[in-house]
């Protein structure tokens, strides 16, 4: 997989073009209301769509984030691939966030897995199980497997996802993105300790979640 970067995900280029069209064609009939009203609304999907490059945590074997947006649970919770209990870290993302999704760690798409479900508030702990999400299983150094959960929110209904299984990623390479608003929930072998709490902000492959235990 080989995911360009333009400074915008290619996505979101087909929700830019017709609103930017339909701004202009509003502006030639001079219906100035709503050409300013489609103007604000271009403004808008560009922003959400945006894709800036990001800077990696200095600790080599520190878990990156997967997704922009705020702490909302940090617990362990039953894996839903090996259903074992493991730690868990989940990020909400409203619709200012960026929505490009990155690895967490350097590694091996394992399997990835697309579930069709609701569209419940990606905040409520039913979302996990009730919407629509993508697992994604990824295998890092020392045979250590975490799962990466992408999923759908109240105003989402699509996600996407570049990766594909056998693909070898470094931490931080975009894998996916989640359309208007959203949640990732990351699942972690034992040995790592959180290094966030709920409340806290956190950027996608900038700011790091966890780390190694220390013996």
């Amino acid at each position: 997989m080989l995911k360009p970067s333009v400074g915008i995900a290619l996505e979101g280029l087909s929700y830019i073009f017709i609103s930017a069209f339909s701004t202009l064609i509003f502006a030639l009939i001079e219906c100035w209301p709503m050409a300013v009203i489609g103007l604000g609304v271009t403004c808008f999907i560009g922003h959400f769509f945006r894709d800036p490059e990001r800077v990696g945590p200095e600790d080599a074997e520190a878990v990156a984030s997967p997704a922009d947006g705020k702490i909302i649970k940090v617990t362990r919770e039953v894996d839903p691939v090996s259903g074992e209990m493991r730690q868990v870290i989940c990020v909400f993302m409203n619709v200012f966030n960026v929505h490009v999704n990155r690895m967490p760690i350097s590694g091996k798409v394992e399997m990835i897995r697309y579930i069709p479900g609701k569209f419940f508030n990606a905040s409520f702990d039913k979302a996990s199980k009730d919407n629509e999400r993508n697992v994604v299983v990824i295998t890092g150094k020392g045979n250590q497997r975490f799962t990466v959960v992408q999923i759908a929110g109240l105003i989402a209904r699509r996600i996407v996802c570049w990766a594909e299984p056998a693909d070898k990623l470094k931490r931080g390479e975009r894998f996916g993105l989640i359309k208007f608003g959203s949640r990732v929930d990351l699942y972690m072998p034992d040995g790592y300790v959180p290094l966030v709490s709920v409340g806290d902000k956190v950027v996608a492959g900038e700011t790091a979640l966890a780390e190694k235990r220390k013996a």
